[in-house]
């Protein structure tokens, strides 16, 4: 089934019907098995997914994620998600992702290193052919995405690297820069507000919601909670987020004496933006009416069940969608990507500028959508990425 209901836009832009069997089926989907030997001698299976929704407007594009309870349909959704992330903010990639069913809290770097060598075996030809291009997702890196480029010796063939082998600088940090700037944007324009005046709890801690936070501080936010899987900490005058980025691998609540307060109660905090920005699902029915943020961004994939996105309709709250508001990592991607087939040299704020440029440009067309025909801005979101994507299969002759 689509992540895209096409019976919500309806009215929005014209959907072919051809169109539609292309939304709602996915190119292709490999299940592999990879086995390797662990670093103590035990013999590690997983199951590895990946899945191309849809690459009339480029080659697949989506990180790799490690997870023991990963799927097979939780890959295809995040795949079908990128088709309209990266359809939105208009760079030539199609959708892709790859999952990795494993437990990576229990790998050495040694075991790791094993299974992604093992998994470019597996997808080589498809990654030596450019028609995926693979880059860090949950519980993968930029170390990881060397071990890739170790394996294929082409950098185009992963996003993501380390920028001392063909990486990007500014990255790292590329899809957090997007979410503050889609926040900042947000503010200003739908809340009436400058992001000095704002505070902010964001939830998740890890690579995206720790670039956020930093970001948003940096502009002079007032970031009153953040959380780990583990559980989260608030301060009401604003937490220290350098110190807390200072910190090592320790839990978010043994960083400092301040309060501490669950996962569930950061998203019930009473705050000007919430920004979910770790797992999928995490705004279900059950707690959208304990919300009291005026403002939610999706920093992370799929944060927003549907249920808990019409009681959000309901109480006035607007929500800047992950497609736009987590658009920066792609964007960056599209940058590494080019830079390694021109040979180019990128600063990390040349990378800031063409994720800003690039997600003001989406944001001012999403809310001129959204307000001329009274949309949500996820439904004006879905509409643009949906129009891209149908002018560009008839360019290709697809329908």
């Amino acid at each position: 089934m689509s992540v895209l209901k096409t019976d919500q836009i309806a009215g929005l832009v014209d959907i072919p019907d051809d169109a539609r069997i292309y939304f709602e089926h996915p190119e292709k989907q490999i299940q592999n098995h990879l086995t390797v030997r662990s670093s103590n001698g035990d013999i590690l299976h997983a199951e590895v997914f990946v899945v191309y929704h849809n690459t009339s407007r480029g080659p697949a594009k989506g990180g790799i994620r490690m997870a023991p309870d990963v799927t097979l349909e939780e890959t295809a959704e995040l795949a079908e998600l990128m088709t309209w992330k990266t359809a939105l903010v208009q760079v030539p990639f199609g959708g892709g992702k790859s999952g990795i069913r494993v437990d990576p809290e229990k790998l050495d770097r040694v075991t790791k290193d094993s299974i992604l060598r093992e998994y470019v075996h597996l997808m080589k030809l498809d990654l030596i052919a450019g028609l995926y291009v693979p880059a860090p997702d949950m519980a993968t890196g930029p170390r990881d995405m060397a071990i890739i480029f170790g394996e294929t010796h082409m950098p185009e063939s992963v996003t993501g690297k380390p920028p001392r082998i063909g990486g990007l600088p500014g990255r790292n940090e590329a899809t957090g820069r997007g979410v503050a700037t889609a926040t900042r944007l947000a503010c200003e324009e739908l809340l009436g507000k400058d992001i000095s005046n704002v505070t902010v709890a964001v939830q998740g801690f890890g690579n995206v919601g720790s670039h956020t936070a930093s970001f948003l501080h940096g502009l002079g936010a007032r970031v009153v909670a953040v959380s780990d899987i583990y559980g989260g900490i608030y301060a009401a005058n604003g937490l220290n987020i350098a110190d807390l980025m200072k910190s090592d691998n320790r839990k978010i609540q043994d960083r400092g004496g301040i309060t501490r307060i669950t996962n569930e109660e950061l998203l019930a905090t009473d705050v000007d933006v919430l920004i979910p920005a770790a797992a999928g699902h995490v705004l279900t029915r059950e707690n959208a009416s304990n919300v009291k943020a005026s403002l939610i961004v999706e920093g992370a994939n799929a944060p927003t069940d549907s249920e808990a996105d019409e009681i959000f309709m309901e109480k006035n709250i607007p929500i800047v969608p992950d497609i736009l508001a987590n658009a920066g990592g792609v964007i960056a991607s599209y940058v590494e990507w080019r830079k390694a087939k021109s040979g180019s040299l990128t600063e990390a704020t040349e990378t800031y500028e063409v994720i800003d440029r690039l997600i003001e440009k989406a944001f001012s067309r999403v809310k001129e959508i959204a307000m001329r025909k009274k949309a949500s801005l996820r439904r004006a979101a879905w509409a643009l990425a949906a129009a891209e994507l149908v002018s560009t299969m008839q360019d290709r002759g697809w329908m």
